[in-house]
């Protein structure tokens, strides 16, 4: 009887240790500033459409390239050269209108078969309800394609846990100083 006392005691202390921390657990994420905001905001969809301004060659130059392989001079795709930029971003296609943030990060060169750029750049939003926001891409851009489409994979501020897509469409290319300006539509789910 002893034994059987013994074990009923044991599986008794054990429900109660695991539903104690059960409860803890739950309210460790209440208590967090995150667990509390992701229970009282809903996620929403935001669309944002914006220009991309890139410019390798002019008075302002906003791309750098920071390396190159010792073939890519000779890459019909450029393949192998980084470059690092800090692109304005503007409400329409002028660079003359209004600035709503930058587009800060690296492209690369990297693809043998075609131009495609691999993209690891932070939209950061200027004024506005996104002031001072973020979102970040990183993804595959065919530069040639009529329309691209690249995932968002986080944010912060406003975008904190964003996840989306940008969908890219180049406006004007000049191909003599690769200088560009593309049109953005970004959808972003985000709290």
């Amino acid at each position: 009887m002893g034994l059987h006392r013994s074990a009923e005691i044991a599986m008794s202390v054990t429900a109660i240790l695991f539903m104690a921390a059960l409860q803890k657990a739950e309210a460790g994420a209440e208590g967090t500033e995150e667990g509390w905001m992701l229970q009282v905001r809903k996620e929403k969809l935001s669309h944002l459409h914006f220009y991309f301004h890139d410019t390798l060659i002019g008075r302002n130059a906003s791309v750098v390239t920071v390396a190159a392989a010792n073939t890519t001079k000779s890459s019909r795709t450029g393949f192998g050269v980084v470059n690092v930029m800090d692109d304005l971003l503007t409400e329409g296609p002028k660079p003359t209108s209004t600035v709503v943030g930058r587009a800060q990060g690296l492209y690369t060169s990297a693809c043998q078969e075609e131009v495609r750029l691999l993209m690891a750049v932070t939209y950061v939003f200027y004024g506005g309800k996104f002031n001072g926001s973020t979102l970040s891409v990183v993804g595959s851009n065919a530069v040639f394609n009529e329309e691209r489409e690249m995932p968002i994979v986080g944010g912060t501020g406003v975008f904190r846990l964003a996840r989306g897509y940008a969908l890219a469409r180049t406006q004007t290319f000049d191909l003599k100083t690769g200088n560009a300006i593309v049109e953005y539509n970004v959808h972003v789910l985000h709290y």
